[in-house]
C-alpha cells in the first residue's frame, strides 16, 4: 500500500485535465444574466422543448423578463422568498429565472412533498409566495392558511402544450380553475389581501409594468434553497449563491466538451433537485444547448422519448438507465446522436456500468457512461471521470476545475493516506453557503481545517489513489437511495413513530433492481392495539399523509419487537442483514 500523501502543490489529477485549465476566472454574474448572454450570442438556437413546443433563446428571455414584471405587480422584492411547487415544464423554468432576475430567493420544493412537509418548507422560509402545479390543490388548502404565504400562482403541465396534447390533458387531469376557486374559499376565511390567480393571467400582469424590475444582487447572494438531509438526517434547507450554480456549470462545460449549440440534453432529472437544477437545465442553458423538459419519469415510454428528440446528452441516475434496458425495443433504437451519458445521484454498480453500455453499444451509440460524484451540498457535481482515459472500475471520477479533493480519517480532519478508506472532503466555488438556520449543523458539515481552507465533510466513505481518482465506498450517514433520492430514515422513523397506534418503527433500505432500493418499515404496536388490515390501512394512509411519495414505505412489516445493540439501540443492521439473505433466498429458487 503507498503511504504517502498527495502532493498539494501540484494535485495530481491536474495529469488527466488534457486541455481544460486547472483554475478557471469567474464572473460575478446572477443566472439569469449568464442566460441573457448566451441568448445574445444564440437568439435563434431552441433552449427548451417541451412536448414538441420549442422555445428559442430569445423567446425564453422575453418570457423571463415579462414574468419578473408580474413579479413585481404582486409585490415580490429583492430578498424575498418565492417557493416553486413545479415538476419540469417552462414555466417553473421561467419563473426560477425570473425570482432571480428580481433579486429574490427561490425555494425549491418537491411537488410529491406531503402537505405537511409543504407547510413546513414554507415556514421555513418565511416564502410569501409559492406557484405550485394544480394538482396539489388539495394539499394547498390544508395548509395554506398555516403559513405567511400571499399569493399562490397555480400552474399546469399542460398550459404550454398544444393542439391535441393540451386537450386531451385539460380533460384527464385537475381543472385549474377549479382549483383557484377552491383555494380562494379557504383564503377568504383568513386574510383579506391573499390571492389566488392562473399561472395565465399572473404572466399577463407584467404587461401593465413600466418600472424597474432588475435588482442589484450579486453572484455570491443567496440565489437558490434546495433541500437534503444534511448529517442529522431531518430536512435541511441547502443555501446555494449564484456563484455555485454558474462556477458548476462552468465546471461541467468544460468537462464535457465539446458542448454546445445544437446539442441537446433530456432533463428528467427535476429542477427541485441539485442534480437537475445544476446540470440538466443551467449547464445545458450555459453553453446554448437544448433542455428537453420532461416533467414526468415513465420508464416504459423512455426509449419512446428518445426515438422522438433524438439527443445528444444523457445525464440520469442509475434508475433512468436501468429503464432502458428493461425497456428495450426489439428494433428500431438508434441512439447513435448520442455523444455524452453522465451518471450520477447514486452508486452505479460495476455489472450495471457494462450492462448499460453495452446497450447503448447496440443501438449505435460510441458514448461510454461517465460516472459522476457530489452532493446538493456542492452543487450536485464535483467530481467525474475524465473523456478518453481508461476505465477504472468503481472509480467516481477526478475533481471538476478549482474543485479540491481529500480523505480524512473518521472523526477527524487529519488526512488519509493514498487508498486507506475515510471521509470525503470537498474544498472548492460550488460548496453551499450553509444550512438555512441551521447553524450548528452548517458547523458540523463545513470545517476549517489546518490549510486554512474551508471543507465540506461529506459523510462519505472513499478513498483517493495517486493519480487523484476518487472511489465511493459507502456512506458514514444512515441514508437511502431511491432512484437517486436520498431518504432519510431517522426522519421517516419520526413520523411513523408519531402515529397513536404505534410502540417503535425502524426504516431500512432494501435492495431493488429498478429502484436501487427501496424503503421498508418495520413497525411494532402498542401493545393494546390489535393489529388487523384496518390498523395496518390507518397507518398506510397516516403515512402518505406525512411523507413524501418519493420516501414512502413500499413494505409494512409489523413485529412483536425490534432487534437491539448491546447498548440498547434499535439494530437495523440485523434486520438489512435478514433482507439481503431473503434476496439471496429468492435468487437462488
Amino acid at each position: 500500500m503507498i503511504k504517502s500523501k498527495l502532493n498539494r502543490e501540484d494535485y495530481p489529477w491536474y495529469n488527466f485535465y488534457k486541455d481544460v485549465p486547472k483554475h478557471l476566472k469567474y464572473s460575478d454574474d446572477l443566472m439569469v444574466e449568464v442566460v441573457m448572454k448566451v441568448a445574445l450570442k444564440y437568439p435563434n438556437s431552441y433552449a427548451i422543448e417541451y412536448y414538441n413546443n420549442k422555445i428559442t433563446y430569445k423567446e425564453l428571455v422575453d418570457r423571463i423578463v415579462a414574468c419578473a414584471k408580474s413579479l413585481k405587480t404582486i409585490g415580490v422584492n429583492q430578498g424575498d422568498i418565492v417557493s416553486i411547487c413545479m415538476p419540469n415544464t417552462p414555466e417553473a423554468l421561467i419563473m426560477f429565472y425570473a425570482v432571480n432576475l428580481v433579486g429574490a430567493v427561490s425555494n425549491m420544493i418537491h411537488p410529491l412533498s406531503s402537505e405537511k412537509e409543504i407547510e413546513m418548507y414554507l415556514n421555513k422560509t418565511k416564502s410569501k409566495v409559492i406557484m405550485t402545479i394544480d394538482m396539489n390543490y388539495k394539499k394547498v388548502i390544508n395548509i395554506i392558511n398555516n403559513t405567511s404565504v400571499s399569493k399562490v400562482i397555480i400552474s399546469s403541465a399542460g398550459y404550454s402544450l398544444k393542439g391535441f396534447k393540451k386537450k386531451m390533458y385539460s380533460i384527464f387531469n385537475t381543472d385549474v380553475t377549479k382549483a383557484i376557486k377552491k383555494i380562494r374559499q379557504v383564503f377568504l376565511k383568513a386574510f383579506q389581501n391573499r390571492e389566488v390567480i392562473s399561472y395565465k393571467k399572473f404572466a399577463q400582469k407584467g404587461n401593465s409594468y413600466y418600472e424597474d424590475y432588475a435588482c442589484d444582487r450579486k453572484g455570491e447572494d443567496l440565489a437558490v434553497i434546495l433541500y437534503s438531509g444534511g448529517t442529522s438526517g431531518t430536512p435541511k434547507g441547502i443555501m446555494l449563491s449564484n456563484n455555485n450554480i454558474n462556477a458548476l456549470s462552468f465546471q461541467a462545460s468544460l468537462m464535457c466538451v465539446p458542448l454546445g449549440p445544437g446539442d441537446s440534453i433530456i432533463a428528467i432529472l427535476p429542477i427541485f433537485h441539485g442534480f437537475g437544477l445544476g446540470v440538466c437545465i443551467h449547464t445545458c442553458l450555459f453553453v446554448g444547448a437544448k433542455a428537453i423538459l420532461v416533467p414526468t419519469f415513465k420508464g416504459k415510454k423512455l426509449n419512446d422519448l428518445i426515438k422522438k428528440t433524438n439527443p445528444t446528452v444523457l445525464v440520469g441516475v442509475p434508475t433512468l438507465f436501468e429503464a432502458l434496458v428493461r425497456n428495450e425495443p426489439k428494433k428500431g433504437l438508434d441512439l447513435s446522436n448520442i455523444k455524452l451519458i453522465i451518471s450520477g445521484g447514486d452508486v452505479l454498480p460495476e455489472n450495471k456500468y457494462n450492462e448499460y453500455n453495452e446497450f447503448f453499444a447496440r443501438h449505435g451509440s460510441k458514448a461510454k457512461i461517465r460516472v459522476g460524484y457530489g452532493l446538493t451540498e456542492s452543487t450536485a457535481a464535483s467530481c467525474l471521470n475524465p473523456a478518453n482515459v481508461k476505465h477504472r472500475p468503481n472509480s467516481i471520477g477526478i475533481p471538476l476545475p478549482d474543485m479540491i479533493y481529500k480523505i480524512v480519517k473518521i472523526g477527524t480532519t487529519k488526512e488519509a493516506d493514498i487508498m486507506e478508506d475515510g471521509e470525503i472532503c470537498i474544498n472548492g466555488p460550488t460548496v453551499m453557503m450553509g444550512y438555512l438556520n441551521e447553524e450548528e449543523e452548517t458547523r458540523n458539515t463545513l470545517k476549517e481545517h489546518k490549510d486554512g481552507k474551508t471543507w465540506l465533510h461529506t459523510g462519505d466513505v472513499g478513498c483517493m489513489d495517486e493519480d487523484g481518482f476518487v472511489y465511493f465506498k459507502s456512506r458514514i450517514k444512515r441514508i437511502i437511495i431511491s432512484s437517486g433520492y436520498n431518504v432519510y430514515p431517522s426522519y421517516i422513523e419520526e413520523i411513523i413513530n408519531k402515529h397513536e397506534y404505534v410502540s417503535n418503527s425502524t426504516v431500512i433500505g432494501v435492495p431493488d433492481k429498478y429502484r436501487g432500493q427501496r424503503v421498508k418499515a418495520y413497525v411494532v404496536l402498542k401493545k393494546e392495539v390489535k393489529l388487523d388490515e384496518n390498523v395496518k390501512e390507518e397507518i398506510k394512509q397516516y403515512c402518505e399523509k406525512y411523507i413524501a411519495k418519493y420516501a414512502l414505505p413500499r413494505e409494512y412489516e409489523f413485529k412483536n419487537e425490534l432487534p437491539k445493540t448491546l447498548v440498547g439501540k434499535i439494530a437495523y443492521t440485523v434486520l438489512e442483514e435478514e433482507e439481503k439473505l431473503k434476496e439471496k433466498l429468492n435468487f437462488n429458487k
